[in-house]
């Protein structure tokens, strides 16, 4: 059976501002609403844009796919906003089995490149949010104190709705709460966070030889995590 696919049907998609405040994005005069209905009201201009940018590419039938500001935009409000304490609560845990502290027990070569390339960002993390994480080799969990715990959880519930929605990202696809704190914070460059997420997978890579199809849905994962960081970004801006 043929799924019906939704078409175009406006001439333009528009920035506006709403009178309650924030920003809309109009079709033709229009307001776009989630899938829930929910009237979309936007942080910034900037996002807006990139919303209203989305919109006007599309060509013929509609491509949610290739609409990844709004498809982001539609999360915060029909997904997290509604449980806003329980999506903070779900990523901050990841604070207690972060990637970046389980490291190899061998061969030294791995052990050696996990170090020069994680232990900079822990020590980052300590001094920028006050959180200092324990590293353990192995599977065996690894205690992290209560006080690193609370104040990183205390950091991802204070963000406002259309942040977490990115944020959820950051840390889902790299599997690090710090890596994605400094992703947020702007520790390095973006595409070298995004490295330091695969270490492992890198090293694996170059004993055993490219899997094709692991390096496609790596590629799909890296344009993930680039446009949360994106999109977080524009969550400041006005």
């Amino acid at each position: 059976m043929s799924i019906l696919k939704a078409k175009r049907f406006w001439s333009e998609a528009t920035p506006a501002e709403a009178e309650t405040g924030g920003w809309l994005v109009e079709l033709d005069g229009r307001p776009v609403r989630t899938p829930a209905k929910t009237l979309m009201v936007l942080p910034t201009q900037g996002l807006a844009r990139e919303v209203a940018a989305e919109w006007n590419a599309q060509d013929g039938e509609i491509d949610p796919s290739k609409m990844p500001f709004t498809r982001t935009s539609n999360s915060a409000l029909d997904k997290v906003a509604v449980q806003h304490r329980e999506v903070a609560d779900m990523l901050a845990e990841y604070g207690g089995t972060d990637l970046l502290c389980y490291r190899a027990t061998s061969p030294q070569e791995l052990i050696t490149r996990q170090k020069e390339a994680w232990d900079p960002v822990l020590d980052w993390a300590a001094k920028s949010i006050g959180a200092r994480l324990q590293v353990g080799a192995g599977v065996m969990h690894v205690a992290q104190s209560d006080t690193a715990l609370t104040v990183m959880r205390d950091i991802v519930r204070n963000m406002d709705d259309f942040r977490l929605a990115a944020f959820h990202d950051l840390v889902g696809i790299s599997g690090s709460l710090i890596l994605a704190f400094a992703a947020a914070r702007d520790y390095c460059d973006i595409d070298r966070i995004w490295q330091l997420s695969r270490i492992d997978e890198d090293w694996q890579a170059e004993q055993w030889g490219i899997d094709e199809e692991a390096e496609e849905q790596a590629e799909f994962k890296r344009g993930e995590f680039l446009h949360a960081k994106r999109y977080f970004d524009f969550c400041a801006e006005t």
